[in-house]
Order: structure tokens, then sequence, then C-alpha cells
């Protein structure tokens, strides 16, 4: 799996976020919050859903799955005005990103085994301290074989 290598634009969302961990993987609870409310969202860019993680500057140095991280279900939005109370606002910073498809099942965590461990120790770059995120758009089949998605990982050259 080779991934192709982009700086992207910043990208401005809407959406609901948790502290969560990989032990305590109950991103499903955020995504039943958080889609009731896509009709109070105003300025959407397009129907794409971004699954984002946010990870302290420790938070690979020693992996726990029982650390935790901040996870965002968001989608794209050209504006952040008129929110509804319940919805939060988040910006994803311009900056280079390995970009993979993926193809396979969501709960399948071996494809983020490979990213972090075999492919970026091997390549030129190292993760940098931004947003980690997956574009759910409309390839994506929750819980479905054939299900295809992008994973974003934040990286500079080493």
């Amino acid at each position: 799996m080779t991934p192709r290598i982009e700086t992207i634009p910043a990208k401005k969302l809407v959406g609901l976020y948790a502290a969560i961990s990989i032990s305590a993987y109950n991103v499903a609870e955020l995504w039943k919050k958080f889609i009731p409310l896509l009709n109070k969202i105003e300025n959407k860019k397009s129907s794409d859903f971004f699954s984002i993680s946010l990870y302290d500057n420790s938070y690979f140095n020693t992996f726990s799955p029982s650390k935790t991280f901040e996870k965002w279900v968001a989608i794209e939005v050209t504006e952040h005005n008129n929110l509804s109370i319940e919805l939060s606002t988040f910006t994803i910073p311009s900056g280079m990103y390995a970009i993979f498809t993926y193809k396979g099942l969501s709960s399948d965590f071996t494809v983020f085994d490979y990213i972090y461990n075999t492919w970026l120790p091997s390549s030129n770059y190292i993760l940098d301290n931004r947003p980690h995120f997956e574009i759910l758009g409309s390839k994506y089949q929750n819980n479905d074989p054939n299900s295809e998605e992008e994973i974003y990982i934040p990286i500079q050259l080493k």
C-alpha cells in the first residue's frame, strides 16, 4: 500500500468530540449522537464524513491501548456560523499528509499497524503533530469488506 503525498489546504469542520482510547473505542456512540444533528449544520461543503484523532505529543512514544486521545466525528463546511449548541467547530490546519486509500472493514486496525510500524519507519518522513483523520466518502460502507476510505497521516520530512 503506497500513499500519495499531498499538502492539503486548511479544512473547516463542524462536529462532536470525546476523549476515547483504543481499549474503549466507543466511537459508534459519538456517531449516533452526530448523525441526527446533520440537518442543523449549514454551509456543508460535501456529504463526506471526517473521523479525526488528536494525539498529544507523547502518544506514540510509549503506546498503550488505554491512553486517551480526542476523537472527532465531523463534516466539512465552508463557514463556521449559525451552529446548534450541541455542535463544535474545528479546523484542520494546512499541511503535508500521506494519504492511503484503504479498502476493507473499518474495524480492522491492521492497516494502521502497517502505516505506523512498516511504511513510516522505512519512508523519508516522520509524524507531524497535526490531526490524523479519515474521510468517509461515497464509497464508505460501515462494516462492509468492500468499504473504501482515505486515511490521512500528518507527516514532515526527516
